[in-house]
Parts: structure tokens; sequence; C-alpha cells
């Protein structure tokens, strides 16, 4: 059997997903009784199409899954996606050129339905372009029927436990997406802007008070100053009136006010941080809002109503150096809490929201955190820190039209909260009636328009995965391992481990692997609004999925990594290489040798082989698929490729000059050798290992596919004979740098070489056929000097 004389990666990599989506390679098999790997796969936000870095991260997590698949284990691995959220929102006014707001709930709704079920089937498609081995045939979206019931079932556990509750208090808010936040959505962003000193009066006498926002001044509900502060100890309780706006406000001490910052003096409103907020509850402050929910000035703000806030704060600045109220202003850089998905700073406005209560149980989150296997360990702080730096409770409504709706009506006599049936789920308030009566005998009730936070249910994807198979679900869950990007351990790792531990008390899964991000080529973070942002599909277009997966192995856990093209062209050298190498393998071999007896350079590379494999076998068992790659690469490259075929040509060329044992043995060795590499190299580049082990291997081990048959296993270290291969390995190196500084090609004959070492003796023949030797000998020798020491005397 012949190979082509080229390998097309185009046509091969199309026609190999079609065959492993045919042949169900990678389906989950709920009757085997093989150990289970269950893998809680990220499911990806649907928001327009694959970037790089899912490209990056997610065949960092198939590696893994294709290994643990060879090893023998029955991957479980549903393939779902996240399609309930502000980002697919967006993606359906975009494609459709509409706007939520100017649309009935019902219409937009039916809206996002219509747009998800055209564009959701090819966006998934990029995933398997890039040979992602889910389990297609096992799916889910976030906002399906299976994920509704299961997301408004949380809810209604939590609540009955006491871990939910609904309040009108202070709320973190983005006026642009008009809608609450949690404290994880948020992002700190370095801004400019301008700190004024601005006269309040008391008793008639100036009061200077700095501050970056006098657009609140509306809301100013209370002036405080440390007690320690001398320069202010006269002032308290009385009171200071606030410039434009002339309402007088309390002078208080509290301990949270800076003597060092700005003049020393503050003045809190509702509510311009979290500071104002502790001030607001501990003082009991009155509310006074000027913000709307759409980051307007309301009546509140008396001329000012119907501004936007960053006209408001110039026209307020403008009338305040006019009235002489101004004193000083100076340009600095601070830190804001951006919204992370539009990137507006926040506002913090007094709404009803739902929230779970969990800032009582951070150390409880801590223990659980510890108990995880993190890989890389490192990456545990990032969870502690988030864990411990917590002020407030999860907000979990969102003002949205597209999302799972809060299962809960309102009494209409009392108030009081209505849950439905678990029989009655999942269920949309605004469509159906609770099916009962209150308590207190009513039967009218006001449903919940509010939606569930996206991470509300997307924290619950260990169980929504697990249930697609219930009579198996203590099989799944726990689940063995948790894939994901370092930029979410706060949103997704968290909220899964709160969700777990709060109905289960148990961990979600056993193991966390942490990818990085891919970076553009100058290490920048990709944004289009850079302009950086590299297409995968143009990757592939241009190169292949193989080469774009040969560089995401050359990532370590956890770490960031450049787009570097020059890594594409490195892994398309290696496809070239490797099919090169398997055409020489195929062409000499006669189907598949039985073990004879091997040669001693024959069981130099066998020992060599076995230290592969076991090194291998280690770094992907420690998720460390970098060092896996590395590994294999390095034997392909400088000891397959660079020599052993080259040391065992002669027996391939010239048989007769051979025993047959000595022949068999080579094709042995050749077939065994070939075969391990093909299945090393499969879990990062799977497509042509497919297509090298259908072409060959498959009529001789059975397997379906490669990726359904066994990792290789470390054989016999021939350790005396492994010690002798590298001595003739590093004759050869020298022998060949002789040629080459000699100008000689490397067939050109050597009239004599003399090596001054006994130890390579038995591989006399081996060098000499390689380097095209015609006489040598061991003696005395005081040229040219090996790495290893060894000396040698050429004759040209």
């Amino acid at each position: 059997m012949e190979l082509p004389k080229r390998y097309d990666p185009k046509s091969s990599e199309a026609r190999w997903q079609q065959f492993w989506e045919d042949e169900g390679i990678y389906k989950f098999e709920p009757d085997s009784k093989k150990p289970v790997f269950s893998v809680d796969n990220p499911p990806p936000t649907v928001s327009g199409k694959m970037h790089i870095g899912h490209a990056f991260s997610y065949s960092q997590q198939d590696f893994v899954m294709r290994f643990q698949r060879m090893l023998g284990k029955n991957v479980f691995c549903p393939f779902g996606t996240d399609d309930n959220g502000l980002a697919t929102e967006r993606l359906v006014e975009r494609i459709n050129r509409v706007k939520e707001s100017e649309m009935s709930r019902d219409e937009f709704r039916k809206l996002c339905i219509k747009t998800l079920d055209r564009v959701v089937p090819e966006y998934i498609r990029d995933w398997k372009r890039i040979g992602f081995s889910a389990d297609y045939s096992v799916s889910y979206t976030t906002i399906d029927e299976h994920c509704r019931r299961i997301s408004q079932r949380s809810f209604i556990e939590l609540y009955k436990k006491g871990r939910e509750y609904r309040k009108e208090s202070p709320t973190l808010w983005c006026p642009e997406c008009h809608m609450a936040l949690a404290q994880v959505e948020l992002e700190d962003k370095q801004m400019k802007s301008t700190m004024n000193d601005i006269v309040f009066r008391v008793d008639g006498k100036d009061l200077m008070i700095a501050t970056t926002r006098p657009e609140l001044l509306p809301s100013c509900v209370a002036v405080f100053y440390h007690p320690s502060d001398k320069r202010y100890k006269k002032l308290k309780g009385k009171k200071a009136v606030v410039p434009l706006f002339g309402h007088k406000v309390p002078i208080l001490e509290d301990k949270r006010s800076d003597p060092e910052k700005g003049t020393g003096i503050v003045m809190c409103c509702t509510f311009g941080d979290q500071t104002d907020m502790e001030w607001y509850f501990a003082h009991k402050l009155p509310l006074r809002i000027s913000i709307t929910t759409d980051g307007r000035m309301n009546k509140l703000s008396g001329k000012y109503e119907g501004m936007k806030i960053s006209e408001a704060r110039k026209k307020i600045i403008e009338d305040l150096k006019n009235e002489g109220l101004l004193k000083k202003q100076e340009e600095i850089m601070h830190t804001v809490n951006v919204h992370e998905r539009c990137k507006t700073e926040i506002e913090i406005l007094h709404t009803t929201q739902w929230f779970i209560k969990y800032l009582d149980l951070r150390e409880n989150f801590l223990k659980a955190g510890s108990k995880l296997k993190w890989y890389p360990g490192h990456m545990k702080n990032r969870l502690d820190n988030w864990i411990k730096g917590l002020q407030w409770d999860w907000c979990i409504s969102r003002q949205r039209s597209f999302g799972v709706p809060i299962p809960v009506w309102y009494c209409k006599a009392c108030g009081k909260v209505c849950l439905p049936d678990e029989s009655q789920l999942p269920v949309d308030p605004t469509e159906a009636e609770p099916g009962k009566k209150c308590s207190c005998g009513s039967d009218e009730f006001v449903p919940e328009k509010d939606v569930l936070d996206t991470w509300a249910t997307s924290s619950l994807t260990p169980q929504i995965a697990a249930e697609l198979f219930r009579p198996l679900y203590k099989k799944l869950y726990p689940m063995t391992l948790r894939p994901q990007a370092h930029d979410i351990i706060s949103f997704w790792l968290f909220n899964t481990l709160v969700k777990s531990q709060l109905h289960n008390n148990i961990n979600p899964w056993r193991d966390v692997m942490i990818s990085g991000w891919a970076l553009d080529p100058h290490g920048k973070k990709m944004s289009k609004s850079k302009g950086n942002v590299v297409e995968p599909r143009d990757v592939l277009e241009k190169y292949s999925a193989d080469a774009m997966r040969f560089w995401a192995a050359d990532s370590k856990l956890g770490d960031d990594m450049p787009y570097q093209e020059k890594d594409l062209v490195t892994g398309t050298k290696t496809m070239t290489k490797m099919w090169n190498a398997a055409r020489f393998v195929i062409m000499n071999l006669k189907g598949r040798e039985k073990e004879p007896k091997p040669e001693l350079i024959d069981r130099w590379l066998l020992a060599k082989l076995s230290r592969v494999i076991k090194a291998c076998t280690d770094s992907f068992e420690r998720y460390e698929y970098s060092k896996a790659k590395s590994e294999v690469e390095v034997f392909f490259w400088h000891v397959f490729t660079d020599y052993y075929i080259e040391m065992v040509k002669d027996r391939l060329y010239n048989p007769g000059n051979y025993s047959k044992v000595a022949v068999a043995s080579a094709r042995y060795t050749l077939y065994k050798a070939l075969l391990s590499i093909v299945k090393l190299f499969a879990p990062i580049m799977p497509h042509i290992t497919e297509e090298l082990y259908q072409n060959y291997f498959r009529e001789f081990e059975k397997s379906k596919s490669v990726h359904s048959s066994c990792w290789p296993e470390p054989g016999k270290l021939y350790e005396k004979e492994e010690k002798a291969g590298d001595m003739a390995v590093a004759i050869i190196a020298a022998i060949r740098k002789f040629k080459t500084d000699n100008n000689m090609s490397m067939n050109e004959p050597l009239k004599k070489v003399v090596i001054d070492n006994k130890g390579v003796s038995t591989l006399l023949n081996d060098i000499k056929s390689t380097m095209k030797i015609e006489n040598i000998a061991i003696g005395k020798a005081d040229g040219i000097e090996t790495e290893s020491g060894m000396k040698l005397s050429i004759t040209k």
C-alpha cells in the first residue's frame, strides 16, 4: 500500500469530521461498563461566530478528552450553547435590525427563538471544524425547556431553603442595558476624570468638598469627616447647604472617611459608591435618587431633568463656576466600575430585585474551593481572592425580555409570593396562572416579569448535562472535569460551586483545568474596536484545523499566548514531515510483522519510544498537554526521523545483506513506532492521524477510528542498548557535522572512520551504512570530539 504523495488537509479534515459524526465515534455510551470521564463543557455564548479564544481553549480541552477516550474511558461531553443572555439579545437586534425596546415582549421573544433556530447550527459547525470531539447528539441550550425547568426548580428550592429574598435596596445598575447586575459582572476600568473642589456653606461660611461626581449633588444626604480629623470637629452636629440645590444635610463623623483624600471631608450621595451605601444603612439616612434607570437626571435634579448623566455633569460644573462655587479642578486617572458587557459606568440605584443570600457562607466556599484539584495550582488564588472580596449578595433578577422567567406570582391582596408546583415547570408567570389560591384566600395574582440572570442558569451546567441521562445521574454528577478560561473563574466557576454547595453540599467536579487567553501577535488582548481580532475561519482557510490546534498546544495551562503565524507554519511542517515519514515506512512494510528478537538499534528506538509514551501519558494525566506535545514532537523529529529511519534504510533497501530476523526487526519496529507516533499525536492533530490510521493501520488494528483505539503502553526499557544507541547517534551527529563543514553531501562516502570507544562496537555496521563509510573500526582516535566526549578520526 502506498500513500498519496501529498496530504490535503482541506478535503481530509471535512471528510473525517463527517466520518466521526456518522459513525458516532464520540457518542457517550450509557450502557457501557467503561469508567466514566464526565466533562462540564463550557456552553459558548451565542453572539455571532467562534473567535480565536474559543478555538484556543476548546482545543486544549479536546486534547484531554481525546486522550481519556483512548485510555478506555467513556467520555461524557454533551454540547450546550448559552443563548438566553444579553449577548444573544444584542445579536438578534443586530441581525434583524430591530430594537427590543420598540417591540412587545412576546414579539421579541419569538424573534429570538426564530433567529437562534437559524444561526445556532452554523455556530456549532465552527466547533466541528476545529475537531472538537463533543457528543453533538446530546445537546442543550440554556433557554430550552430542559434548562428552564432545572433553572426554575433551582430557584424554588433555594427560596424554600431561605436562601433567596426579594428586596427594594441599592442595586448595581447598567443604564445602557437597563438592568440590574451582579458584582461579578463588573469590570475595573482606568478612566480620566476631574476632581472638583466645590463650596458647601455652613453657617454662612465656605466648606470645601472634593468630588468627581458633581451631578450627584441633588442626591447628597450627608457630609462625613473622620472622628480624628481636628479640622472639622467644630462642625459636628451642624448642617451644610448643598450648592445649586439648596437643601441642608447633616455633618457627621465616620471612620470610613479618609482624611488624606481630597479635602478630607466628603459628601454622601444615594448612591455614588459602596461606602455611600454603608453610610446610608449605618446612619439611617434619607433616600434621594436623582438618576433614572436609563441614565438620565430625574425631577429631583430640577432644571437638569432629562439630561444624560455626562451632560448634567458638564452643565452643573459650568453653573458652579458661574456661581463662584467651583474653586479648583484637577485632572486625574481613577478606577471605575463598568459593566463587563457594554463597558458603561455602572450606577447604584434603589430598585426591587431578587437575591441569593450567600455572604455568610464565604468560609464554606473557600473550604470547598480548596478541595478541588486545580490545574495549574496557582489559579486557586483567583477564586480565593474573589470570595474574600465579596461585598454583595448575588442579584439574580434581570430586566430583559429573553431569558428564563422567574417562576413567581404575587398575591394582589396581601403581596405574598406564590410559587408553582414542580409539575408545572417550566412556567412563564406572564402567560399562566398559579392554579391555586393564596393562603389569604385571594385568587388574583400579579406575575413577575423579570427573568433570571443567565449565570443563574449557566451555574447549573453539571446538573443540566447529567439530567440528560437521568438514570446515570449519580455516575455523571459530580463531574470529573471543569475546563474553562481564567477570566471567568469569578463568573462561571464560582457560581457553579455556589449552586452545587447550596443544593447538594458537594463540589460539582473533581478537577479544574484553567486555560489562558489567545492574544494578538503583539501580546495584546483582542477586540473588535482595536481591529486586532484573528478570525478562526480565516486561519482554517489558510492553514488547517490541525495546524491551529498545534499552535494551541504550545500554551501551558493557564498561560495567555500570542497568536503567531509562524507557529501554524511549524504545525504545517510537522504534518508534512509526518506524512512523508509515514509514506516511507508504509512503503517498506508488509502488513503487521510479528515481534521478533529486535536488533540492538531497534531496541534503542523501542526504549526511547517507551520513555516518550510514559512521559506523554503522565503529562496528559496532569492535563499538561503542552508538555506531552513537546515530548512526542522531539521524539518524532530528533529521534525517529533524524536518526532511526536513516539507520534502518540499508536493511530495508538491501535486505539480502542482512538476516531475515534483522529485516523483520526493522519492519516491526517501524510499524510499532509509527503507530505509536500517530496515536501520541492524535489528541492534538486528530485529522492527519485519522488519515494515516485509516489508510494503513485500521486493517490490522481493527478499531474503527484511531480515536477509539487504545492509547499506547510503554514497553521494555533496554537501558544498556539505549546507552549504546545514544553513543552511536552522537557519533553520527559528529560525522554529519564533519561532512557539512567540509561541503560534503550526506550520501558522499568517507574512506575511513576510527572511534575510540568500544561501547559502540556492536553498532559499527549501523553507523557505517548510515553515514556511507567504506571502513570503520575501533581504535585510537585524536580528531573530532563528540558532545559526549568520544573521539573520532575521519579520513575523506
